[in-house]
């Protein structure tokens, strides 16, 4: 199996459009330390043909372009075969709109997700004759079709941003996914929020090949402190990965290659030379950049 990072920063991307802060501007300087990226998407494939894409990303139709594993080959044509929709976050579903012309393929998603479609006409571009939308629950392995196997495991998450009450000062609770996606054995599971490493969160992440986490802030208070922001990272359902109880030290024992995705743009990490990285690097995990390719059991 093989998976492809099309896109491994948070909302916004990085460069974030609207942001000039210290890393922002130096991606827009074309600093080597500081590579820009897409919004979050993980691409598995069983054959290197046929790719289901773990979240729709809005940076969709660009991520498409500029890795060729994803180009047509025919003159009505694509290897995405399915899409699977861990959140109804609008950086995780909105890609779906780049895929309207005409063109068949399978979402897989919990039913709550695609009432959500359902209720947004919008969606209804998806031809229906051509896009089948498949409902799974957590916990059942679902066929895909292509050679991959697919299972939704429920994370502690909250609502998507247009569904809360933007006053709240704590984020309302709700079962956000993530997806484990199969073959021959082998095993990833990509979780791109996550806002608790509950031993419960840790005994469905065991056993996994490669692990695709949630690496949006360095630390909870960051957004705050760099004055971006009113949010906590957990107020926007996302653990931080320092701390006693951030990813660095929940998931020090998972065996697997443990790689941070969905990666804010206030997140010193993301800074090649910075201590941070050297930190999560020495630790014993990786920070994904758009167009990496993992073989997974290579």
């Amino acid at each position: 199996m093989k998976c492809l990072v099309l896109g491994s920063a948070a909302g916004g991307g990085f460069p974030q459009w609207n942001c000039a802060c210290r890393l922002c501007a130096l991606a827009r300087a074309g600093d080597k330390r500081a590579k820009p990226r897409t919004q979050v998407s993980v691409a598995a494939s069983a054959d290197g043909q046929s790719w289901l894409l773990v979240g729709a990303s809005p940076d969709m139709r660009q991520q498409i372009l500029e890795n060729p594993a994803m180009a047509p080959r025919a003159a009505r044509d694509s290897p995405i075969a399915g899409v699977v929709l861990v959140s109804a976050d609008i950086d995780g579903i909105a890609g779906l709109l780049v895929l309207r012309e005409q063109q068949p393929f399978r979402i897989f998603a919990h039913p709550s997700t695609l009432t959500i479609l359902e209720e947004n006409r919008l969606f209804g571009s998806l031809d229906p004759a051509l896009v089948e939308r498949v409902a799974i629950m957590p916990g059942v392995a679902v066929d895909t079709g292509f050679g991959l196997t697919l299972t939704l495991l429920a994370m502690p998450g909250k609502v998507p941003l247009y569904h809360e009450d933007r006053s709240a000062v704590v984020a309302e609770a709700a079962t956000t996914y993530a997806a484990r996606v199969e073959s021959a054995d082998r095993s990833v599971i990509v979780a791109p929020a996550c806002a608790d490493i509950t031993d419960e969160v840790l005994a469905k992440l065991a056993g996994a090949d490669v692990l695709f986490f949630d690496g949006t802030l360095f630390t909870d208070t960051e957004m705050i402190e760099a004055g971006l922001g009113l949010k906590t990272g957990r107020r926007m359902g996302h653990v931080s990965v320092a701390g006693p109880e951030g990813s660095l030290a929940r998931l020090a024992g998972h065996p697997g290659r443990r790689i941070y995705v969905h990666i804010n743009n206030t997140n010193p990490m993301l800074l090649e030379d910075s201590p941070e990285r050297a930190l999560v690097t020495s630790a014993g995990f990786e920070v994904a950049f758009d167009g990496m390719m993992v073989e997974v059991g290579g």
